[in-house]
């Protein structure tokens, strides 16, 4: 930006009703300005746009609504599905279920003599009620008309001097258009923003938007999740993890297991993460419900967000290990969150866990698992960004954060998880299944910690009724990292495997 800070900060904003909106662009839309607001039919554009007009008259300001595609009475059904009331809001009706369709077959039939009467009309309502905020919607409707670039270029222009005059803040609603129509319109108004709607192959569709440009303003750029609800757009400004730093003490976080604390040399740092990554079943979700239980205990909260199971098996499966954690939801130092992948965005997820984070105080974060995760990604190549940045900002608010990974397969060197993340992660739990004397068993070890040392050796992981227990190192076993364990010395039997 050539602008500087204090020309920035010069520039009266107008709110738009939608709080992650306003986070993207910075505070809101500029003043005094034309904006366009793009995108395919059931985007949100309209939606948008009738928050941005009952945020103005909630603030006592006049705000004009021009229809010139949809009428009175579908805008009142929108207003009405979001538990909206239009009063406070001039709608100015001039779509042919309004009646122009029979001044069209009368007055106005040639286009030249209805663009004309209809911008006539147009900014003699503007100057009558001087609103400060102004929706025209479509665009569409005024390019038709003109039937070529020039003259649509001189309507927007005279609505844009009008408007300028008059101190209005005025949204162009439009849809994508290719051509030089969408060209021209973007370079006449002073901010672009695009909503996008994409259909996965399976669960719901998901919506985003994206700032293209706004001038002599800073705004958070890339996309942005969105969800429509009722009351309008709900935004998950794209996370930023350098924005969020507190101060915290680094010091190792206890899991209650002494053996376990011992393998991760006093257990893992508060503000790191730790990824436990293994087959099914062999006991990450166990290990993440200990820290969990230890963290309650301690009067920490603990927000936990299970894509594989639902609520009642998170429990029901700690409880099988003796772990009662229904006392600790009842207090609200646990949460449990049961997240289905096909109708979650990342970026909802991303304001879930900051919510959990920032409004409930949690101070240990499970995700179980990112394989639910990865399905709930729409495009599989941005998931180790995601996760980083995720990380980072976990990292800067001092929180411990438990990634559990499942590899496919059960035994064998085959055995590989999804997606590799360990070099993300600050420590990382590796856990194996092996064979002794007729018994499968599992075996856990420490194959990463970047700060201070951790134990070298492979252990036997014992889940039962009683919880969880580490055993001493498998001094006698060779292999059991690659799925092909052998018994060193005599001695085959259970006896040996215990030696």
């Amino acid at each position: 930006m050539s602008e500087t800070a204090d020309s920035l900060e010069d520039v009266e904003l107008v709110r738009t009703g939608t709080a992650g909106l306003d986070d993207v662009l910075g505070g809101g839309f500029p003043a005094r300005r034309l904006h366009l607001i793009q995108g395919d039919p059931g985007t949100g554009k309209t939606t948008l746009s009738l928050r941005f007009l009952l945020e103005g008259a909630s603030r006592g300001e006049r705000v004009l609504y021009v229809a010139l595609s949809e009428s009175r009475e579908e805008l009142e059904q929108v207003a009405t599905s979001h538990r909206w009331s239009l009063d406070g809001v001039t709608v100015v009706d001039h779509s042919t279920a309004g009646g122009m369709e029979e001044r069209e077959t009368t007055l106005f039939q040639p286009s030249e003599v209805e663009l004309g009467a209809r911008m006539r009309a147009l900014l003699e309502e503007i100057d009558r009620l001087r609103p400060s905020r102004i929706v025209l919607d479509s665009c569409s409707e005024l390019r038709l008309l003109s039937q070529g670039p020039l003259r649509y270029r001189r309507q927007i222009l005279a609505l844009k001097a009008r408007a300028g005059s008059l101190g209005s803040t005025i949204l162009l609603i439009d849809t994508l258009a290719s051509g030089a129509p969408e060209m021209l319109l973007q370079s006449v108004v002073h901010g672009v923003l695009t909503l996008e709607q994409l259909s996965p192959l399976y669960g719901a569709e998901r919506r985003r938007l994206r700032i293209s440009k706004i001038r002599g303003r800073q705004y958070r750029g890339g996309y942005h999740d969105l969800v429509i609800k009722t009351g309008g757009l709900e935004v998950f400004p794209r996370l930023v993890a350098a924005e969020h730093h507190v101060a915290y003490e680094r010091t190792p976080v206890p899991s209650d297991v002494t053996e376990l604390d011992a393998l991760l040399g006093g257990g893992p740092d508060r503000g790191s993460s730790l990824l436990l990554i293994g087959p099914a079943g062999c006991g990450k979700s166990a290990i993440a419900s200990q820290y969990s239980l230890a963290a309650a205990r301690r009067g920490e909260r603990v927000a936990a967000f299970a894509f594989d199971e639902s609520s009642a098996m998170y429990l029901a499966r700690a409880r099988s290990l003796g772990m009662h954690l229904e006392e600790y939801m009842k207090s609200r130092r646990l949460t449990v969150q049961q997240v289905d992948p096909a109708e979650l965005s990342p970026g909802e997820f991303a304001h879930a866990v900051r919510s959990a984070v920032e409004d409930e105080g949690a101070r240990l974060v499970v995700i179980d698992s990112l394989n639910g995760y990865l399905n709930a990604m729409p495009e599989e190549q941005a998931l180790a960004l995601q996760i980083h940045e995720l990380l980072a900002y976990l990292g800067q608010r001092g929180v411990l954060t438990l990634l559990a990974v499942a590899q496919h397969g059960l035994v064998g060197p085959d055995s590989e998880a999804p997606v590799d993340l360990s070099y993300i992660a600050d420590a990382v739990l590796l856990f194996r299944y092996f064979e002794a004397a007729g018994r499968v068993r599992k075996a856990v070890s420490v194959v990463k910690k970047r700060s201070g040392p951790h134990e070298q050796s492979i252990c036997e992981l014992v889940l039962g009724a009683g919880g969880v227990h580490v055993g001493p190192a498998l001094t006698r076993f060779q292999g059991i990292l690659s799925g092909n364990p052998r018994l060193l010395g005599e001695g085959s039997g259970e006896e040996g495997v215990r030696r």
